[in-house]
């Protein structure tokens, strides 16, 4: 492979990583396809290399909610801010969950045939469509005066249920954006603050996701940075930032207007889509 053409195909990927990830189309679903056919891995190698490139999704959030973070070390420090202990209890219990479900799944998931992939995505999308029209009923009810919930009305229960779907995520085929907003707008809690919670308790996530690869699959991963070069992971991971910075920007501030319901309707159909893609033809 010339040196142009690694770093085109790692351009490709990186602009995949960074938007699938926060759409509810399984990133790691994409980056298996992508890096299967540019990369000629095999699927567990593509699927371990779809864990590994969440670093660039890692740095993205982490610097979109650089004051967030900050609060919640702050409060490890002896600070008394209520708002970010109350959001660093959520991620602690979360996270948390989310290993004692998603390592296990992740250890298994090399069983996972491409057919079984499809299925996820394409009930990801029903419940997409579905919150939707959640989505409308709420804020019908709010304009009546019931209302709908943010993080301080969230219990103990709540994290562990929010936690366990985002591990379930650690399978090939199923969004971890996609299955936990879905959860939290089941719950009733506001849309912009089910994406924000969504991709705060992803930082983690995906730091655990990554670390485990490195540690569980490591020659996978050796196997898929020599097949895309040093260079090109680079610019795979840089790429997948600038894109992800975008992308989390737009889909918060959507998530607080009326327009959320046409945007979850249209990532629901996109999930349908693309789980019915790879049923018929395993793309």
């Amino acid at each position: 492979m010339t040196t142009i053409l690694q770093l085109l195909y790692s351009v490709i990927i990186g602009i995949i990583q960074g938007i699938s990830y926060w759409i509810p189309i399984s990133s790691k679903t994409q980056i298996i396809v992508s890096s299967t056919y540019l990369l000629k891995l095999t699927f567990q190698q593509a699927y371990t290399f779809g864990l590994f490139m969440e670093i660039g999704t890692i740095f993205a959030a982490v610097i979109y909610f650089r004051k967030e973070l900050v609060g919640m070390l702050r409060v490890l420090l002896g600070s008394k801010n209520e708002a970010s202990r109350s959001l660093l209890v959520y991620v602690v219990f979360v996270t948390l969950a989310t290993g004692i479900v998603g390592a296990p799944l992740y250890i298994i998931a090399d069983s996972v045939t491409g057919i079984a992939i499809g299925i996820p995505m394409l009930l990801i999308g029903i419940v997409l469509i579905a919150d939707a029209g959640i989505i409308r009923y709420s804020r019908k009810k709010r304009e009546k005066g019931v209302n709908s919930r943010k993080l301080g009305s969230l219990t103990f229960k709540d994290y562990v249920l929010i936690g366990v779907s985002q591990g379930i995520a650690a399978l090939p085929g199923v969004s971890r954006s996609g299955i936990t907003t879905s959860a939290m707008l089941l719950m009733n809690v506001e849309p912009d603050e089910a994406f924000r919670l969504s991709f705060l308790a992803g930082i983690f996530a995906s730091i655990g996701a990554f670390g485990l690869s490195l540690v569980a699959t490591k020659s996978n991963v050796a196997t898929a940075i020599g097949g895309i070069g040093l260079a090109g992971l680079a610019v795979a991971i840089i790429v997948s930032t600038v894109v992800s910075l975008f992308l989390i920007d737009y889909l918060i501030k959507v998530a607080g207007k009326s327009k959320i319901v046409y945007v979850t309707t249209a990532l629901g159909i996109i999930a349908m889509a693309s789980g019915l893609l790879y049923l018929a033809f395993g793309i």
